[in-house]
């Protein structure tokens, strides 16, 4: 296995700040993972996803960790905030959720397994 290094807000701009996962090419790429997908989110304050994402298929679990900001993750059972550096949310399979940006905010969402 090769050494990959980078920078998140460069490498990830391509795609939506995804940085490892399946749909990393080419497959012999250290970045390039079935086991997990890690994406770093950057949103600026007021930013939100106001259409939910139905997960009833989904069969990854999600974790979405605040690094800096004011940041919730919407879930069917109530908005979860995040206000201090390494606040996380934990969801599992089939969770509907949406998201907003109080402030602006880095978010670090690993999601496993990594599947098409």
């Amino acid at each position: 296995m090769t050494t990959a290094t980078g920078n998140a807000y460069d490498d990830g701009a391509e795609r939506r700040g995804w940085l490892i996962g399946h749909f990393i090419d080419p497959d012999t790429s250290p970045l390039h993972s079935t086991d997990v997908e890690i994406k770093w989110g950057t949103h600026t304050a007021g930013e939100e996803r106001h259409e939910w994402t139905v997960a009833e298929e989904e069969v990854r679990t999600t974790m979405v960790m605040l690094l800096r900001g004011h940041f919730a993750v919407r879930l069917p059972d109530g908005d979860q905030e995040m206000k201090r550096e390494g606040d996380f949310v934990v969801f599992g399979p089939g969770t509907s959720h949406s998201w907003q940006a109080f402030d602006d905010s880095i978010v670090l969402t690993v999601r496993w397994p990594s599947v098409v």
